[in-house]
């Protein structure tokens, strides 16, 4: 297990901050893992759980530990006609495996592509694109809990997973090491057009019916011409969930405005894109400070250069007291602010 003390985590965050933590602890198996977990037990220091820190937002100098998974592998374990569990490790890049599942023939992840970040941390926050989440294919979790250094196995059933939600960001929060995560893919792909400006984009590419290595390309280049590179400005992609409301809040904020976009979640409630909350309260594109709201992108948020944590914070509360005072709808972030 690796172990470093007063260690800079300016690599392991996608907001390019510069702070530094007492201790950094890298497992890469099971065993080390559950080493790991028995020193975060007893000992008397606070403890943070990271992935590849595409949704990290650090604010501080952190005098605890820093614990994260770079177990790899991808492995097969049944198949049958239809689908096949394939249990992969939480220090895997999720990129790269939606890129390994198409050349293998497993299906089902192609509108997550590009999604930044390691294959643990899309169990926890149940990541999700163009219509798709993780939890749609997750069928186990398997992980170390941290108070006993037991080895479990959880069904994604019990993990009560919702929109960016799950029960390892509520009342599992920093309870589990994960190890591997099983998911369970297709064999057979069907592709999924109906979200966002996807069939439009197959449209204009002359494709009919795209195949699976063109659907990942089109979210690919899609992602990549709304989203900033973060090696370019530092970001964590998405930074506010979109909001749900009401149907009943829903249709009174129509009449106000009738191109509101929106989504339906059930019977009773609509979800609204938060970037188009933004953009309405004039926030795209604006910079406070070294802090800013992407050009392009009004969900995302920017380093402009040499931005604290704190200046992204205050950046994130102008923005949600503005579209409250304009709408009066609460934006949440997505990002884990530490």
């Amino acid at each position: 297990m690796r172990e470093e003390t007063d260690y800079s985590l300016l690599s392991h965050n996608t907001f390019g901050i510069d702070v530094r933590c007492r201790q950094f602890l890298e497992f890469a198996s099971v065993q080390e893992a559950r080493e790991a977990g028995r020193l975060l037990a007893v000992g008397h220091l606070p403890y943070i759980i990271i992935g590849g820190g595409s949704n990290l937002l650090l604010t501080r100098h952190f005098p605890g530990i820093v614990v994260r998974s770079c177990i790899r592998g991808i492995q097969p374990l049944h198949r049958d006609g239809q689908s096949v569990l394939v249990s992969v490790g939480s220090g895997e890049n999720w990129d790269a495996l939606v890129g390994k599942c198409i050349d293998n023939g497993w299906y089902g992840a192609e509108n997550l592509s590009l999604i930044p970040g390691d294959v643990g941390a899309s169990a926890v926050q149940n990541i999700g694109a163009y219509g798709a989440e993780a939890c749609e294919l997750i069928d186990q979790v398997e992980a170390v809990r941290i108070a006993d250094g037991a080895v479990v196995t959880i069904p994604a059933a019990e993990c009560q997973y919702g929109y960016r939600q799950s029960r390892f960001k509520q009342e599992w929060k920093d309870r589990f090491l994960i190890t591997h995560v099983v998911f369970r893919f297709s064999l057979t792909f069907s592709p999924r057009l109906d979200y966002g400006n996807l069939r439009a984009e197959a449209e204009r590419r002359g494709i009919v019916s795209p195949t699976p290595r063109q659907l990942r390309q089109m979210v690919i280049d899609i992602r990549r011409e709304k989203l900033p590179d973060p090696s370019v400005e530092g970001n964590a992609g998405s930074f506010f969930m979109n909001p749900v409301v009401s149907r009943q809040q829903f249709l009174r904020l129509q009449q106000r405005y009738p191109l509101m976009p929106h989504y339906d979640v059930d019977e009773t409630h609509q979800k609204i894109p938060a970037a188009w909350l933004i953009e309405q309260c004039g926030w795209k594109g604006r910079t406070v400070g070294r802090a800013g709201v992407h050009h392009r992108q009004a969900l995302v948020l920017v380093n402009r250069g040499g931005a604290t944590g704190q200046d992204i914070v205050d950046l994130c509360n102008a923005i949600r007291a503005d579209v409250k005072s304009a709408f009066d709808i609460d934006l949440h972030p997505e990002v884990n602010i530490i």
